[in-house]
């Protein structure tokens, strides 16, 4: 990042390497990092913040398990830009050049690794919902509510905390003179799978089942328009299913770089030894950490019910708990999922009671 030397002290001569292979890589970028960072985390944290507290409200006025789940990604990209981006890119590099305990600096690298692990796989949940509720509506009807979906993020986070152990033996691949080890093999493989290849197989999986079961439907409901009355589900992409693709389709975008980057580092040219590769490291990674904030804005484009909610908080209005208008075009019996809009039971929702007005039926006169 900053053009300081890359070790954080001189040691001796390691045995076995050339002169060329100790020469250390210049960063040409100088502080345009510190302040992109900087400008990242000003805007990134306060738009996450609002953005949990926004889906906080949804979440406990309509029950649905889809907002547990966005709640869970915009918490998990709080702690990537705290750990990652506040405390790994600019305290530890920038301020204090890395020079702090040793001990430290590998604690603080597990903990960037498992923020960033719960930042990315905190969204394989949401599409796989999301698959569950257009490819089988009923079975979401009965497994999707916001108990299962708080269970499953618990196990996510858990597993996220744990897969960050073993990076505690990461190596910092700017200062590194020496080439990779097979530790560090290692290291880097299971790191670039469990960030991009394996959610990014998922996402890739299961989207296109997505939207191959909206084109079904988008034929059978042509074909039915033609020989008579409408009775096939809706083949249009939902605001929900596009804002998962969108989210995913961003996140594999702005990832993708730093992955070649670190497996180019592995097998080709380190980034100690190459500014060109240590030029393309520092980019990479300022892409990676721009996702953690690009979410909020991908809501505010796709979802109306997110905008107001939004407007609310900015306004510091409360609103009602269980507003009537909202119940009774958007809301869903709590085990039921958006997917049932599609499903032709708008009658039947119409029949049952709503939280509100039970409410009012058991409240004395």
């Amino acid at each position: 990042m900053i053009d300081w030397p890359n070790v954080t002290a001189p040691g001796p001569r390691e045995p076995g390497l050339k002169p060329e292979e100790l020469q250390k890589s210049q960063c040409v970028l100088g502080f345009i990092p510190v302040i992109y960072y900087s400008v990242l985390l000003c805007v990134g944290v306060p738009v996450n913040v609002l953005t949990a507290v926004a889906l906080s409200r949804l979440a406990s006025r309509t029950k649905k398990a889809l907002y547990y789940y966005l709640l869970a990604v915009t918490g998990s990209d709080i702690l990537s830009q705290l750990f990652i981006i506040f405390v790994g890119f600019l305290l530890e590099t920038a301020v204090f050049h890395r020079d702090v305990p040793s001990l430290l600096l590998h604690s603080v690298s597990a903990a960037e690794f498992a923020a960033n692990h719960a930042s990315i796989w905190s969204t394989v949940p949401l599409t796989v919902d999301r698959y569950v509720a257009l490819c089988h509506p009923l079975l979401h009807r009965q497994i999707s509510y916001p108990a299962r979906a708080r269970r499953i993020i618990a196990v996510v986070l858990a597993l996220s905390l744990v897969s960050g152990v073993p990076f505690f033996w990461w190596s910092d691949m700017w200062r590194n003179s020496h080439p990779p080890t097979g530790r560090d093999t290692v290291l880097i493989w299971t790191h670039v799978t469990i960030i991009y290849f394996l959610p990014c197989s998922i996402f890739l999986v299961l989207n296109s089942l997505i939207i191959r079961t909206l084109r079904v439907r988008q034929r059978q409901q042509r074909s039915h328009e033609e020989s008579g009355p409408k009775s096939a589900p809706p083949g249009r992409l939902g605001k929900t299913t596009a804002m998962l693709l969108a989210i995913t389709s961003v996140f594999s975008v702005l990832w993708a770089p730093r992955t070649v980057v670190v497996i180019y580092h592995l097998y080709v040219s380190s980034v100690h030894r190459d500014w060109r590769v240590h030029l393309a490291y520092d980019l990479s990674n300022m892409l990676a950490m721009l996702n953690t904030a690009v979410n909020f804005f991908l809501y505010c484009f796709v979802s109306k019910p997110f905008r107001g909610a939004v407007r609310d908080v900015m306004l510091l209005r409360g609103g009602p708990l269980y507003p009537r208008r909202a119940l009774r075009q958007h809301q869903a019996p709590n085990h039921a999922s958006i997917s049932s809009l599609y499903s032709g039971n708008h009658k039947r929702w119409q029949g049952e009671p709503t939280p509100l007005s039970t409410r009012r039926a058991t409240e004395p006169s």
